[in-house]
């Protein structure tokens, strides 16, 4: 916080000459003193107090003295020795105007005898003592490395700024410096030397952990994420609000460790620096799990050791005064893996695992340690690391709701909306409701693809020397519209794969598939509304070819549902056995995440390499798909799922389907069937679709298709490609082609 020029009526710097203070009484108040013209000249309108820049370090409150003669500032020994000065020095003296919110939160001062012989025993009353000097400097202005004398109780002190922590002040390269206020907390320190010793710290201690009185997340960044954030207050910091005698007395400990674990991009790493940007205590220590790993022996292990170093040597010198050390650890599954799951010669991470134990929750335990780690794997954990005392607070960092996406929003948009660079027709409530499963740094990429739109139609690609001034820069919702097209979420429905199932579209094939579409249709529609069942699965079963992926995927794209995942063989040729399981169970945590999920399996029984040949199929598999169709989401999430197979007594043999809320049959094409279908492509002349489907009863609905494509070629062939109808021969020849 540095100091800004005032507007009083001496804007620029003046010289003044430097004299002692005009009396002892007066060197203790830590005032400057001049004239009562000059007084003047430095006072700012409406403003009680006069504060002056004196050289380029002290801020001093100014008062006038009788004694004092034009030209002149009288400034005490302390304030000369920190001006660097001498008495009939010439120095710059400026008015200083403190700008908005620069009341100290914390003040650190450290104490010392004014004369070296002084009494060697003396007990000060902290409460007391800080009491005493916040009514003595209240208003004045306490910069870091400022030395001030003051009486107490008789005897005379001098104290050193430490510390000036200003509420809601980040770190910068600004000196330290606010005003005292008589809300100030004040921590006393000792020079060794000087015998002090200071009664009832922690009395005086009130709730100086954090920067500021209340904090604003939407401030800070962070949106969608307050429920999170009141878990982690309580949970975290609740019992380091009070002083550290209240929590010794309630047997409690401070909590050491704090676990954030979600999907990427919902803010983990984000919440972990504001927090410690909120709390007073050293600057944060931000290490990526892989950059603690070496390739020397034990220098792994020594990377751990010195983060902690810091914290342990001020806990041995402080004790309870000791600052907050926060160690941020950003994916820590990478050294923090279950011990024993990693097969090499070397055994590092487990021996980084328990270096890392030790200093959390060891022999040596550090009170005055937080360590946050993030991780997209809570799994992979080690769980020693995740018991109470070490990393015990667990939060899930969810993808945020639509409230929670329309606060995301504002704070991406806030500045386009401060320059008027947003046009009025941006609806951030509509594009909320429309970015289902969008993460927050998926909506920041949304934002960042919409303002780039504005742009480009601000660049003339005939001249891109043309000076270009920003001004006529207008957002419109047309642009989010298109940014949001082109950020697919992670968690996101499979829109592509989907339409890849149905390329041919929805067809009318009769009542029979008309009747197992509004039942799907229906139970799909009530499930989505539907409070009281969180899982539902569904076969469609039939001979191969008769639309039942097709189906499937029209459920999934006239359901709405936000995540949408197709689970199939050809996704994953190649794959041994154990790495197709761990790709299903993926999709279904995936899906875990989302409050409203649709999977499709399809071919199940070719998902388990399934064989008629004997019977043969992947036991792995099937258990895998047995424990997932019979877990439940998470509360307040829901999941159907939609499979498809050719096999359904073979899935009953082995008991899937006794999972099943229903199994609806999806037959091929009988004659009415077929008729109904051809009528509707409209590629056969109408006499010809009868005598077609007496001759093609029971063909499956791929199989139809195939033919057509034949019969088409054919006639193209012909030179017949204008026609708009197959012609009937054409059709036989590709019939019989197809037959073999």
């Amino acid at each position: 916080m540095a100091g800004n020029v005032g507007f009083g009526q001496s804007p620029t710097a003046v010289k003044m000459v430097v004299v002692n203070s005009p009396s002892q009484e007066l060197a203790l108040t830590n005032l400057a003193y001049c004239s009562t013209h000059d007084l003047r000249k430095f006072a700012i309108p409406g403003s009680s107090t006069t504060m002056v820049l004196v050289g380029d370090f002290a801020v001093l409150s100014l008062s006038s003295h009788s004694e004092i003669a034009d030209g002149h500032i009288a400034l005490n020994a302390l304030q000369r020795r920190n001006t660097k000065v001498s008495s009939g020095d010439q120095i710059s003296v400026v008015t200083f105007s403190p700008p908005e919110n620069c009341t100290l939160n914390l003040l650190i001062l450290e104490l010392d005898n004014v004369k070296a012989k002084a009494n060697k025993n003396d007990q000060l009353d902290a409460t007391i003592l800080a009491e005493h000097l916040r009514k003595k400097f209240v208003n004045q202005v306490m910069t870091i490395g400022q030395r001030i004398s003051f009486e107490f109780l008789g005897a005379k002190y001098i104290c050193t700024v430490n510390r000036a922590m200003v509420e809601a002040q980040e770190k910068s390269n600004a000196i330290e410096r606010g005003i005292i206020t008589i809300e100030t907390y004040i921590v006393f320190e000792v020079v060794s030397s000087s015998g002090i010793k200071i009664i009832n710290q922690r009395e005086t201690a009130n709730s100086n952990i954090f920067r500021q009185k209340e904090f604003n997340l939407q401030n800070l960044g962070i949106g969608g994420l307050d429920a999170e954030f009141m878990n982690i207050f309580r949970r975290a910091f609740a019992s380091r609000v009070f002083p550290p005698h209240v929590t010794n007395k309630l047997g409690i400990k401070y909590t050491k460790g704090l676990l954030l674990f979600g999907p990427p991009g919902t803010g983990k790493t984000l919440i972990a620096r504001q927090i410690g940007k909120l709390l007073n205590g050293r600057e944060p220590k931000v290490v990526n799990g892989p950059e603690v790993l070496s390739k020397f022996v034990g220098e792994s292990e020594k990377n751990v050791r010195d983060l902690f170093a810091d914290a342990e040597q001020e806990q041995r010198t402080r004790g309870d005064q000791s600052d907050l050390h926060i160690i941020i650890f950003d994916e820590i599954d990478a050294i923090c893996k279950s011990r024993g799951s990693i097969h090499n010669d070397t055994g590092v991470h487990d021996s980084l695992v328990n270096q890392l134990l030790s200093k959390i929750d060891g022999v040596d335990a550090l009170n005055n340690v937080l360590l946050i780690g993030m991780t997209n794997r809570k799994d992979l954990l080690e769980d020693a690391l995740l018991r109470p005392g070490r990393l015990e607070v667990h939060v899930e960092i969810k993808l945020p709701d639509e409230d929670g996406r329309l606060q995301i929003l504002q704070i991406h948009t806030n500045k386009l909306n401060e320059n008027s660079f947003l046009a009025a027709d941006v609806n951030l409530r509509t594009l909320a409701a429309r970015t289902k499963n969008f993460s927050g740094a998926e909506l920041e990429g949304a934002v960042k693809s919409a303002v780039s739109y504005a742009m480009n139609r601000e660049i003339s690609m005939d001249d891109l020397t043309k000076p270009l001034t920003g001004k006529n820069i207008k957002v419109t919702m047309n642009d989010f519209l298109d940014g949001v097209q082109e950020i697919i979420p992670l968690f996101g429905a499979s829109t592509d794969d989907l339409d890849q199932c149905r390329l041919n579209g929805i067809i009318d094939c009769g009542q029979k598939h008309k009747d197992i579409y509004e039942k799907g249709t229906l139970l799909v529609k009530n499930f989505k509304e539907s409070k009281h069942f969180p899982l539902i699965t569904f076969f469609l079963g039939g001979p191969a070819g008769s639309g039942k992926t097709a189906m499937a995927a029209t459920f999934a794209i006239e359901s709405g549902f936000p995540y949408v995942k197709i689970v199939s063989p050809n996704s994953m040729n190649g794959l041994s056995e154990s790495s197709k399981c761990a790709r299903i169970i993926k999709v279904f945590e995936d899906a875990y995440r989302s409050q409203l999920s649709m999977i499709i399996l399809d071919d199940i029984e070719r998902l388990m390499d399934y064989s008629s040949i004997g019977q043969r199929f992947s036991n792995m598999t099937l258990q895998t798909l047995l424990s997932l169709l019979k877990k439940f989401p998470p509360k307040g999430n829901k999941l159907l799922v939609i499979g498809t197979t050719r096999e359904v007594d073979f899935l009953g043999s082995l008991g899937m389907c006794s999972t099943l809320y229903a199994i609806y049959h999806v037959p091929t094409l009988a004659t009415e069937d077929l008729r109904t279908a051809l009528k509707h492509l409209n590629v056969l002349a109408e006499d010809d679709i009868d005598v077609v489907a007496e001759e093609l009863r029971d063909v499956s609905l791929m199989r139809l298709y195939s033919i057509l494509k034949i019969a088409s070629a054919i006639e193209s062939s012909n030179g017949s490609s204008g026609k708009q109808k197959i012609d009937i021969n054409s059709f036989y020849k590709a019939f019989s082609d197809a037959q073999g």
